[in-house]
């Protein structure tokens, strides 16, 4: 190899590398000195060619070339030495007898003279060379080869130990393992051919290295909170579909040409698929029954999504100070207790109320729709307030006494209720899981006093419709409830609301839609979800009077919030039937009734406590009347706690600085990626 510039050999592997490279690219081994020539180095001039020979024949001891090339082979590394052991690897030098041992397993085509003498010796006795290559052949079934060096890899191997190549094409790999020479069936003689094109293919294409070079680029430019979500749809792991959604992703958006290459799974992955596309094809190769049922609930949170509850530029107050966030959900855990004796529950010790803070008012009005478009989940408001409606539907409660409420929104995943409730006291998402974690465990601990009540209720539902169930049943749903209390991301039932109220110490009120329909509009099931659960099992002294509001939409559910009403407080008109008390000047009312005035249902009550309901909500709530004869509860929305004052205080100066904007002399348009929910996930 000349010094000007040209490639230079690798003296192990005989790989030729760039000039500038100082070790092999192949093996790693070290650049020769500029002064040698490895292909002079046996002596003579036609050194080259007798080595080349004896490599092809792989016949004839080296010692009868001694006089002439010094230097001999060692095992395992075949570096040519000068002495009879290896200065690298301390081997002693390879004989005649195991050097093709080491040279066969390099060549590619299968009708190589040692294949020939192979097949031809078959039926004969073999020289003990031939038997040691038997054996050595043997051993290495099963290796796999490097699609990139064909260096013959053992299977546990992760990567190539001579380039580094990842083995994670198993399926690519398998079929590029040599074939036995007992076993030369036709079969492999198909694999040799595949594996011939591959080489020849791997030859004519562009520079490996280019390829390597763009393919990181890619890499490092790759928007991987969404190619995670296209592999969790394909897994069935809602975790990292959940997370692009959250953080404002587009569920319709589709996989490019370069997304493809990257994910590196033909099989799975195509051009132009969206998540729907990819949770299709997923449900229908799936035959497992469990997988089954969890992709059916992610296909049916992504086309929920791609109908514009989700989607859009979303900034929460737990997004616009995530820091602050994640103080609060450490607050939050601080604040959980165990009681013990006859009723083991958890429970917290603070009971903040969360609202919208008056000063919402006060900014221009196209702050306010900004504002209301990203903080609001617009497809559950419209449902809730739809005909008939369910909340927002009577003037006295929202004019008059300024009740309105508000649907945050909410993550579309199987922790929405848990979500929710922690919108409607601390403002912020249950990311930590601490509230489903106290909620599991009060149900496990305090599973003597909830389960004699929940199936008390359940079979009285049970015997309306005309049908029962026997006891080895009923203890198995009631496991399986345990079961979902316990599992992050599945969706809860009726029981764990009830059991929420018991860890809140506070009654829960849910306006719920009374049909679930489907994607077309059809009623296909009764909603019980709407009505009010009281904490039943607590003695009244130690709750507090004070409910919070959650809506329910079709499997979803959204915390349902006020404004705060300080600054209406002047224009409210007195309640009658009530005294008016401090405590009403910070409060809002949150209707008992439906629009058709009747009493919301009170769940879990047992067979001695139906009949006198309203009795039942004045001992637990504060129960007032208002001019048109609707029952409300009153809701206190006490002074905010010091860490959720700061990040309202954070998420409404971003729209503040907005309203300054517009009244600028010079007015500029409204900025709608600032702060946007895209990256700027609620993973405080």
């Amino acid at each position: 190899m000349s010094e000007t510039g040209k490639k230079w050999a690798c003296e192990y592997c005989t790989y030729e590398n760039y000039p500038s490279s100082l070790k092999c690219t192949m093996c790693r081994g070290p650049k020769p000195f500029v002064s040698e020539d490895i292909y002079r180095l046996h002596g003579d001039k036609n050194a080259d060619e007798k080595f080349s020979s004896m490599i092809g024949s792989a016949a004839g001891p080296l010692d009868n070339n001694k006089s002439k090339c010094p230097k001999l082979l060692t095992e395992p590394c075949t570096y040519l030495n000068s002495s009879n052991v290896c200065i690298y690897c301390g081997s002693p030098p390879l004989t005649a007898n195991t050097l093709h041992e080491h040279i066969q397993p390099l060549r590619i085509s299968q009708h190589s003279d040692l294949a020939q003498s192979l097949s031809q010796s078959r039926n004969s006795s073999p020289p003990a060379s031939l038997t040691n290559l038997e054996n050595t052949r043997r051993t290495s079934q099963g290796k796999w080869l490097c699609p990139m060096c064909t260096y013959e890899n053992w299977p546990k191997s992760v990567k190539c130990a001579m380039c580094g190549t990842s083995n994670n094409q198993r399926s690519q790999a398998s079929s590029l393992i040599m074939p036995s020479p007992d076993h030369n069936t036709e079969a492999d003689t198909n694999q040799d051919d595949r594996f011939k094109d591959y080489i020849l293919d791997s030859a004519q294409s562009q520079n490996n290295h280019e390829n390597e070079r763009k393919l990181r680029h890619l890499r490092r430019n790759a928007d991987w909170n969404w190619l995670n979500a296209c592999i969790g749809v394909i897994e069935g792991d809602p975790n990292p579909v959940e997370a692009y959604l959250s953080s404002g992703g587009d569920p319709a958006r589709t996989l490019t040409a370069s997304e493809v290459a990257i994910l590196n799974r033909s099989s799975a992955f195509d051009i132009g698929h969206t998540l729907v596309h990819l949770a299709i094809r997923s449900h229908l190769k799936k035959a497992v029954s469990l997988e089954k049922f969890q992709r059916e609930d992610l296909l049916a949170v992504l086309l929920s999504q791609i109908e514009g509850s989700g989607s859009g530029v979303k900034r929460v107050p737990s997004y616009v100070a995530p820091d602050i966030a994640a103080d609060i959900r450490r607050h939050f855990a601080t604040t959980i207790r165990l009681r013990k004796g006859n009723f083991p529950c958890n429970f917290v010790t603070e009971f903040p109320t969360f609202a919208l803070p008056a000063e919402v008012d006060e900014l221009p009005a196209p702050v306010q729709d900004q504002l209301f478009a990203e903080l609001l989940d617009k497809d559950a408001q419209d449902q809730l307030e739809s005909e008939p409606a369910v909340i927002n539907w009577s003037l006295d409660i929202t004019v008059r006494l300024g009740s309105r409420l508000y649907a945050l929104w909410n993550r579309s995943a199987g922790d929405c209720l848990l979500d929710s409730v922690m919108q409607a006291t601390w403002g912020v998402f249950d990311r930590d899981n601490m509230l489903r974690r106290a909620l599991a465990e009060s149900l496990g601990q305090g599973g003597h006093l909830f389960y004699p009540r929940w199936k008390e209720y359940e079979s009285s539902h049970a015997s309306f419709l005309q049908y029962s169930l026997e006891e080895g049943q009923w203890e198995e749903d009631w496991t399986s409830l345990l079961s979902l209390a316990s599992q992050p991301g599945t969706s809860l039932e009726q029981l764990h609301v009830f059991a929420l109220a018991h860890v809140l110490r506070r009654p829960i009120i849910v306006y719920g839609v009374k049909y679930v329909k489907s994607f077309r509009g059809e009623a296909i099931g009764y909603a019980r979800f709407e009505g009010v659960y009281l904490p039943l099992l607590w003695e009244q002294s130690f709750c507090i009077r004070t409910p919070i509001a959650l809506g329910y939409t079709r499997g979803h559910f959204s915390a349902l919030v006020p404004m705060e009403p300080y600054s209406r407080i002047e224009s409210r008109p007195a309640v009658q039937h009530s005294n008016i008390t401090s405590d009403h000047m910070r409060s809002a009312f949150l209707p008992l009734m439906d629009r058709d005035r009747k009493l919301l249902p009170i769940h879990f009550l047992t067979e001695s406590e139906l009949g006198r309901e309203e009795a039942i909500l004045r001992q637990w709530l504060d129960v007032c009347e208002t001019e048109g004869g609707i029952l409300v509860a009153q809701q206190l929305v006490n002074k905010r706690p010091l860490l959720v004052a700061q990040m309202v205080e954070e998420w409404l100066n971003h729209y503040r600085r907005l309203s300054q904007m517009t009244s600028a002399p010079f007015v500029r348009p409204l900025p709608i990626q600032d702060y946007s929910s895209e990256g700027d996930t609620d993973d405080e």
